[in-house]
């Protein structure tokens, strides 16, 4: 009897294991100094957390978003998978794929936000991930576990319910949403990086959401800025060369107090 994977399982935790596979990638480059956006010291010294701590607190999420996704694909994967299967043509997937993303975008970007407005979130949930002063690869998903629930994994599932996407389809949409937001997280500018070329929400915009100066600036993630500069919250940088090697962003307008 053949042995076949459902879409199901893998719509599950196909986005888990290209999580650690891209994340791990970037990690053996992290010898690159010459295009770290921080220096390795300051990695060691500004981080507030362990790299073990990341490593447990990413688990925990995925474990909850398995659940949940599990669930999810469940309940609602017969009746998507018969609407698809019938109309999975290239500009059907495309459409679906460009709503995921923007109801992914939109959903995180008010969720985040209200994270920092709130004090008592900021304080007790959302600060967690703000101990990654200096963010790198496999610290994208490092959140309290209630934020991940509702920023990644709820929002995640409301993209996937909108667009009408089958389970086989969201395969490959969570698995480019994930290598996206470690992207996003990785800590190095690197020349020909097709997401630093079409994105404008990449690994230094969001470097500057990740310091002090610019903490109540660029929410968006993990595809687009349009919300930041509809709302007033987007922060241009400048890249600069730093004397060390490596490059160091920099604002490029003055920061306010809201």
């Amino acid at each position: 009897m053949d042995f076949v994977v459902s879409d199901h399982l893998l719509g599950t935790f196909v986005p888990i294991i290209v999580y650690w596979v891209y994340s791990g990638i970037y990690m053996l480059m992290g010898s690159f100094e010459n295009y770290r956006l921080h220096s390795r010291r300051d990695e060691d010294e500004k981080n507030l957390v362990s790299k073990g701590a990341v490593i447990r607190g990413v688990l925990l999420q995925q474990a909850v978003q398995a659940i949940v996704a599990t669930i999810l694909f469940k309940v609602t994967g017969d009746s998507n998978e018969g609407a698809t299967e019938q109309n999975a043509s290239i500009l059907v997937l495309a459409r679906q794929f460009l709503i995921a993303m923007v109801v992914l975008d939109t959903w995180q970007y008010f969720m985040h936000r209200y994270m920092h407005q709130n004090k008592f979130l900021y304080k007790h949930i959302h600060s967690l991930h703000h101990r990654l002063v200096v963010p790198y690869a496999y610290g994208a998903l490092y959140n309290h576990p209630l934020e991940g629930l509702i920023l990644d994994t709820i929002g995640g599932a409301i993209s996937f319910l909108i667009s009408g996407m089958s389970t086989r389809a969201s395969i490959f949409f969570f698995s480019f949403a994930t290598i996206k937001t470690v992207d996003d997280h990785c800590g190095l500018w690197l020349p020909g990086n097709l997401f630093h070329i079409f994105f404008k929400n990449n690994s230094a915009y969001h470097d500057v959401h990740h310091q002090l100066y610019g903490s109540k600036y660029n929410f968006s993630q993990p595809f687009f800025v349009t919300w930041d500069r509809i709302l007033g919250t987007y922060m241009p940088y400048s890249l600069e060369k730093r004397p060390g090697g490596g490059f160091e962003v920099r604002p490029t307008k003055a920061c306010k107090d809201d």
